[in-house]
């Protein structure tokens, strides 16, 4: 399950959603229609829808055009494993076909998704600032064996175990609002996007502080962990002292006058060669949700922006070896990139 995989060629499944028409002017509970996994093959130029999904309206908000796409997802071996906001859905490879299916009433906002050696699977119930282990069950149940809140209370300190937030169309302004899971020495992490940091939810005290921005991901490679920032840089952390060793800003690389987009999703091919996402940027009414463009000096958000596309960059060389746009062929956000591998072309 670590970070880099070089069999396959230059081939990724990429995982997130299609918007509605008119979105540019809906805020982001309601700007997506479906979610959406494509397969882009950079050699070829070619882009190949592999599965749509719209989640059933009894485990979404009471709303007919609430959001529905997909968030970060994992791979292990021949299965992906997805959510929506709402559910966690288990495909099998190369043929993408459905083999799980789970939701709770704690789902709401959930982010990531990563099955365990135990057979769990382990959630972010973003909308609840929470963490949770669970026993899958028959029927699209489950049975939560652990959870962790990934601030400084208890779990369901602020919420009510006897909602279903799945029908709660936003619980925001989130306190950390966790956006990805990551294993290294058999202790959990959790990347924590407004504390820009990432907390170890299994060994209280361990955190590593990103600071320069609002992080994504958390990629493990071997003694190092890698995270993007929402401002388009790559964040390189050590986990033998739980802090950043390198910073690679993108914007610098590509030298464009615009914002790169909204940075999330990263796939190493090496430790130095990264497939990063962008989504575009567009209006939204949460404008606080923008305000690193302040920040980053001579860069601003047009209607014009710079696509959703996927791009690759060498970081040793600090140079743009390619880029895919994936917005042309009705991907309009991303959250994961995922290797094709040689075995998903050629099943036996």
């Amino acid at each position: 399950m670590s970070g880099t995989a070089g069999e396959g060629g230059r081939r990724f499944y990429v995982v997130g959603g299609e918007q509605r028409k008119g979105a540019m002017h809906l805020d982001e509970w309601h700007g997506f229609r479906r979610g959406l996994i494509c397969e882009v093959a950079v050699d070829e130029g070619s882009y190949r829808e592999v599965t749509g999904w719209i989640s059933p309206r009894d485990v979404v908000a009471d709303d007919p055009e609430t959001a529905i796409l997909f968030k970060a997802a994992t791979r292990v071996g021949d299965r992906l494993y997805t959510c929506t906001q709402t559910e966690v859905l288990i495909f099998r490879l190369p043929d993408f076909k459905q083999v799980g299916y789970l939701s709770l009433p704690s789902f709401n906002d959930v982010h990531h998704v990563r099955p365990t050696s135990r057979g769990t699977l382990l959630v972010v119930c973003t909308g609840l600032d929470l963490v949770q282990e669970i026993e899958p069950l028959a029927h699209g149940e489950g049975r939560v064996v652990r959870e962790w809140s990934v601030l400084d209370e208890a779990p369901w300190h602020r919420f009510d175990r006897a909602v279903d937030y799945r029908r709660v169309l936003t619980t925001k302004p989130h306190g950390s609002h966790p956006n990805y899971l990551f294993e290294a020495d058999g202790e959990l992490w959790a990347t924590r996007f407004e504390q820009k940091d990432a907390r170890c939810l299994s060994a209280p005290g361990r955190r590593i502080d990103i600071g320069i921005e609002r992080p994504h991901d958390g990629i493990v490679d071997g003694r190092r962990v890698y995270f993007t920032t929402v401002d388009g840089q790559v964040v390189i952390a050590s986990l033998d002292q739980d802090r950043v060793e390198r910073v690679v800003d993108l914007n610098r690389i590509v030298g464009s006058s615009l914002a790169l987009g909204w940075c999330r999703g990263l796939h190493l091919l090496s430790p130095d060669k990264v497939v990063v996402g962008f989504s575009r940027l567009r209006p939204t009414k949460t404008w606080r949700n923008l305000r690193w463009l302040k920040h980053r000096v001579g860069l601003r958000a047009t209607p014009g922006n710079l696509p959703s596309r996927i791009a690759c960059f060498d970081l040793s060389k600090e140079t743009l070896c390619w880029e895919f746009n994936v917005e042309e062929h009705g991907m309009n956000a991303l959250f994961s990139i995922h290797p094709v591998l040689e075995r998903d072309q050629n099943p036996k």
